[in-house]
């Protein structure tokens, strides 16, 4: 199997030149080559030309059929015409990209999200999902008056410092099962944040409900990916009963479903688990390939952030009698981006059209798959539920939380996904798989076509 890694990395190498040496040069100008920590990946990533539908070109003339899609985002794939035609026809009717002022697509958009998202009675615009979940957060501080949060180990929200802990933990660092440590993930962060982020064990309801209780005073919220990094589902009984303990404690409930929402089904995974959340943020798919975020909930937390006559933070004539610290502070000029509004419609528009084919697809290849690694005698499950999965490469039954992902056979998954790469076949290196509405018949069958040539080197 060795021979096999050395083989593929040289088949890498031979098959993308001119990334090597882009990736070298882009070191000249950005720390590491990158403006992006998660596009990395040795011995460098793949530097991309084009793309079309499902394709993707690199610098060296290689194709691939896209697995990544933007980590999600492109849910129509590459130039997908209506969003090109949405994008064109904002611009030729408005005159303009930006208003910065309110603009009808904001409250056409906002009722759209609403149809699919019954949970949302009014919503805000931000510019990222990231930036969707920290005004969540502070939306729960605010309505609560309580200042700790509570996050799930395994769980991304963004990369700011209140959530940038217990990700990816060591198992040597983060502690016992029940109660997990509060582990930093990056430099810079104040160790404040390890005091008032609480970690909780995901799909554990019981030892979840014994610290949520012991500290319900100080908990504004708990937040969640309802479906952990998009593909490892909550049971539906965990999540019952954390919706239940929540609302005894007095506890918001956010759903994080920047990864979900439009993903695992037009009414994201509230609407699989027929939970509904105090706050959900969404992001990605909902920009057709720009970039957005949307915080939408219960009408009486989302009006904590309504503003008052004076309550402008900016407004200098009422700087003797403001009331800013009245009123949470949330503004951006790019919040409610008319271009990027007209091209996250359009993309709705289509997947409720179309949604049903691109679940069609996604189980299709997981059954082919599954076959494909029976056949060759790896034990492997495609998890994930809609058009977003994971190859986990494991002999666990089940993968519940962090700590059980933790056990799979990454070595082998990454060999292969190098293997998958020089046949044309792209996802980053051991990252979860999404399709997309122009992912057919053919793109499948390829794609287990390069496999069943992977899997045959592997082996």
């Amino acid at each position: 199997m060795h021979q096999t890694k050395n083989e593929a990395l040289s088949e890498f190498l031979r098959r993308t030149p001119k990334s090597k040496e882009f990736s070298a040069a882009a070191k000249h100008v950005m720390p590491g080559g990158v403006t992006a920590n998660i596009k990395a990946f040795d011995p460098y990533p793949v530097i991309m030309d084009k793309g079309a539908g499902a394709q993707l070109y690199d610098i060296d003339g290689n194709q691939y059929v896209d697995y990544l899609l933007s980590y999600g985002a492109l849910m129509l794939g590459h130039g997908h015409p209506a969003i090109t035609n949405a994008i064109q026809s904002q611009m030729e009717a408005n005159g303009t990209v930006l208003f910065g002022t309110p603009h009808r697509l904001e409250v056409e958009m906002g009722r759209k999200i609403m149809q699919h998202y019954p949970s949302m009675e009014k919503v805000r615009y931000t510019n990222s999902g990231t930036e969707a979940t920290l005004l969540a957060i502070r939306m729960a501080h605010a309505y609560s008056g309580k200042h700790k949060i509570a996050k799930f180990e395994g769980h991304y929200h963004g990369g700011y410092d209140q959530v940038l802990l217990s990700v990816n933990p060591s198992l040597d660092n983060a502690g016992p099962a029940t109660e997990p440590a509060s582990v930093i993930e990056s430099k810079g962060v104040d160790p404040y944040h390890q005091q008032h982020t609480v970690v909780l064990p995901f799909n554990d309801l019981d030892a979840t409900a014994e610290i949520l209780r012991k500290k319900k005073d100080d908990i504004a919220a708990v937040i969640l990916e309802p479906i952990q990094s998009g593909f490892i589902p909550a049971d539906q009984s965990f999540m019952k009963g954390l919706r239940e303990v929540t609302e005894e404690l007095g506890i918001l409930l956010i759903f994080d479903e920047v990864k979900t929402g439009f993903r695992v089904g037009l009414g994201g995974a509230q609407a699989v688990y027929g939970t509904t959340p105090d706050l959900t943020t969404l992001g990605k798919v909902i920009g057709g390939g720009f970039p957005v975020g949307i915080v939408g909930g219960k009408q009486d937390v989302l009006m904590t952030s309504a503003p008052t006559s004076n309550s402008d933070v900016f407004d200098s004539s009422h700087s003797k009698s403001s009331q800013a610290k009245d009123v949470l502070f949330h503004s951006g000029t790019y919040n409610g981006h008319p271009t990027i509004l007209a091209a996250g419609l359009a993309t709705i528009n289509v997947l409720e059209q179309e949604m049903d084919h691109v679940v069609t697809m996604t189980n299709k290849l997981k059954k082919g798959l599954s076959e494909l690694f029976g056949k060759h005698g790896i034990s492997m499950q495609t998890i994930g539920l809609g058009s977003i999965f994971n190859v986990v490469i494991t002999d666990k039954e089940t993968i519940g939380n962090h700590r059980d992902f933790q056990q799979a056979n990454f070595s082998m998954r990454k060999e292969l996904d190098f293997l998958l790469l020089n046949e044309g076949i792209y996802t980053k290196p051991l990252n979860r798989y999404s399709l997309s509405t122009v992912h057919g018949e053919k793109e499948i069958q390829d794609t287990l076509a390069a496999y069943e040539q992977a899997l045959s080197k592997l082996t």
